[in-house]
C-alpha cells in the first residue's frame, strides 16, 4: 500500500506536463519556506478540501505544491491541527484527541403558542384535569400537538385515569413546571385578584385569551386561589 507522500508525488508527476514547466532563470519559484507559507494559507482559506491541481493552480509559476505539503505536514504534526488528506485533497482538521472542546452547549429559546399557555393554566389550576375537560374550558379543540408540547418540556405529565367510561387520562403540573415558576406548590399560584391587578385578565374580549374561568376551578377560595389537595398535584400513574 502507497503511502500519502507517495500519492502526493504520484499526483504532482502526472498533473506535471514538460510544456508548462517554466523557466526557471527566467522566473524562478518562491522560496520553499514562502510556498508552504502560500499553500497554509490557501488551504486555511479553502471552505472544502482542495486538490493538489486546484493548489498548484493558485500559487505562482514553478511552485512544487508536492514538497510544499510534505514539509507543512510535518510542521503541524503534534499541534492542535493537523494537515490531513481528506480523499484526494488536502485541509487542516482539528486534533482528534481535542476534539470535546469544540463541544458547545447552547439554551433555545422558545415562545409557547396562545394555546399552549392556555392550556398550561387550564391544566395547572383544574388538575387533573381530561382532554376533553379542557376543551370544555377553553371553548375549542385541543390537538394532540400542543400537549405534546407541554409534555415534551416536562411541565406537564399524564396522571390517573378516571374511573368513568372509556376511563380517560388526565393531565397534571409537574415539578419542573414548578421549579421553573419558583412554586413551592399549586397552592401557590395566582388568584384571580393577583392576575386582574396584573391585567392579565382585564384587555381580552370574552371569549378570546385567557379568561377567568380557566383559573376557576371548583372548591375555590373566596380570593381566587386553587384549593387543590396536596396528594392530586404528584398522583402515582
Amino acid at each position: 500500500m502507497t503511502s500519502d507522500q507517495d500519492d502526493i508525488d504520484a499526483t504532482a508527476q502526472s498533473g506535471a506536463g514538460t510544456g508548462d514547466r517554466p523557466d526557471p532563470q527566467r522566473f524562478p519559484p518562491p522560496p520553499l519556506y514562502e510556498q508552504e507559507r502560500m499553500v497554509e494559507a490557501v488551504l486555511f482559506a479553502s471552505a472544502s478540501p482542495m486538490g493538489l491541481r486546484e493548489i498548484a493552480a493558485r500559487l505562482p509559476a514553478g511552485c512544487d505544491p508536492a514538497e510544499a505539503l510534505k514539509q507543512l505536514r510535518a510542521r503541524y504534526e503534534g499541534r492542535g491541527v493537523h494537515l490531513l488528506r481528506v480523499g484526494d485533497a488536502w485541509a487542516f482538521r482539528t486534533a482528534g484527541d481535542l476534539g470535546f472542546l469544540m463541544q458547545e452547549s447552547t439554551v433555545e429559546s422558545r415562545r409557547l403558542s396562545r394555546a399552549a399557555t392556555e392550556t398550561l393554566a387550564i391544566i395547572a389550576y383544574h388538575q387533573p384535569v381530561t382532554r376533553t375537560e379542557i376543551e370544555e374550558i377553553r371553548g375549542v379543540a385541543v390537538s394532540r400537538g400542543t400537549l405534546d408540547q407541554l409534555i415534551e418540556l416536562e411541565w406537564v405529565r399524564i396522571g390517573r385515569r378516571r374511573q368513568t367510561p372509556g376511563r380517560p387520562v388526565t393531565f397534571v403540573v409537574t415539578e419542573t413546571f414548578l421549579d421553573h415558576f419558583g412554586l413551592e406548590s399549586a397552592r401557590d399560584l395566582p388568584g384571580l385578584a393577583e392576575l386582574r391587578a396584573a391585567g392579565l385578565l382585564d384587555s381580552r374580549p370574552p371569549g378570546e385569551g385567557l379568561t377567568p374561568d380557566m383559573f376557576q376551578p371548583a372548591g375555590d377560595d373566596e380570593d381566587g386561589s386553587p384549593d387543590i389537595p396536596a396528594d392530586d398535584l404528584f398522583e402515582d400513574d
